[in-house]
């Protein structure tokens, strides 16, 4: 039996959204069990909404203190120890839990999960992957924000760790990795890029498929897309942002005028399968690869739905022991470098 730590106070919406898709799963996974963690209060109220009767597979563990999600990660980590968040991970380090998920403060978060869970060996700092949807599938991209700024050997260890993940969640036999940049040519990008580049094209357990633009990322040239936290957190809202002007943009002109309106209710079945391909809660959860751990982070936004396939995400991770493939391919591959 699988067993997942819920942040049920983290997020825009905490118990309200947490505990809901917690009883959803709960009733449809016979072999998960779930641990909410937080005001037991809150939960309680919010369990007796849905009028069950809670088995030993959904568990509160209490909580007396809540991260904002404007707190600073510093102030979280050394005064909110018994925070929602920090005892969730707590439940992962004493091996309580196989894996926590929280929609709360990202900063607070990875600050939080690094000082507990610690890293991998040969892993100097752990990473943010989500997925991402393009044409014929999706693409995993990392970093997207927890390191702002990479040298080559960073973009190396992610790279490895994105490999893992979509190898082990994907079952990809050897995953297409490549590293954003400006253009596809060798000249272009900036010291770290190349040299990571260099260091990618040496190590023969990768599958390094060379340099990739921003749109390559939607076009599905590669499986894995690897940059620093800036660029791939600059990428991703991007990306939302333009999906978010297209949504705007089509319910603006099919309601300009009664013909508009006709038009689209013809188009009606299109527009759902459309937007059902690209919702972005079907991707919802975002990992921190490189713990000694698995922790996902939810959208903070995220309604029941979203959250639910978090949950999902990590009880996959958790099945394939994601933290103990990451740590013996790097093993492998530091030990192939001939300059290690």
């Amino acid at each position: 039996m699988t067993t997942i730590a819920l942040d049920a106070m983290g997020g825009d919406h905490g118990t309200g959204v947490v505990v809901p898709a917690a009883i959803g799963m709960w009733r449809d996974h016979p072999d998960l069990q779930l641990i909410l963690v937080g005001d037991e209060a809150l939960i309680a109220e919010e369990i007796s909404k849905a009028r069950i009767t809670p088995d030993e597979r959904l568990r509160v563990v209490p909580a007396s203190q809540t991260v904002g999600m404007d707190e600073s990660p510093s102030q979280a980590l050394r005064l909110k120890r018994d925070s929602s968040m920090r005892v969730s991970i707590n439940l992962v380090k004493d091996e309580t839990a196989d894996a926590c998920v929280s929609a709360g403060n990202t900063g607070a978060l990875m600050a939080t999960a690094r000082y507990v869970l610690k890293t991998l060996p040969g892993i100097d700092r752990p990473a943010i992957i989500t997925t991402i949807p393009c044409i014929g599938g999706y693409t995993r991209v990392l970093d997207l924000g927890a390191n702002v700024d990479c040298s080559a050997e960073h973009l190396f260890q992610f790279a490895v760790m994105g490999s893992v993940l979509a190898e082990a969640l994907d079952n990809i036999d050897r995953p297409r990795v490549g590293l954003l940049n400006i253009g596809e040519e060798e000249i272009k990008g900036n010291d770290q890029v190349k040299q990571a580049s260099r260091v990618l094209s040496q190590q023969e357990g990768l599958n390094y498929v060379g340099y990739v633009e921003g749109d390559g990322i939607f076009s599905g040239e590669a499986d894995v897309v690897v940059c620093d936290g800036f660029v791939g957190n600059v990428a991703l809202k991007s990306a939302e942002g333009v999906a978010s002007i297209v949504s705007h943009y089509m319910r603006e002109e099919f309601r300009r005028n009664l013909f508009t309106r006709a038009a689209g209710l013809i188009a009606m079945p299109v527009i759902r399968r459309f937007r059902k391909r690209i919702d972005p809660r079907l991707y919802n959860g975002a990992s921190m690869l490189g713990l000694r751990g698995i922790v996902l982070k939810s959208h903070g936004s995220a309604d029941i739905y979203a959250f639910q396939r978090a949950i999902s995400t990590a009880v996959l991770e958790a099945e394939k022991a994601v933290p103990a493939l990451i740590d013996r391919r790097l093993d492998e591959m530091l030990s192939e470098r001939p300059d290690k």
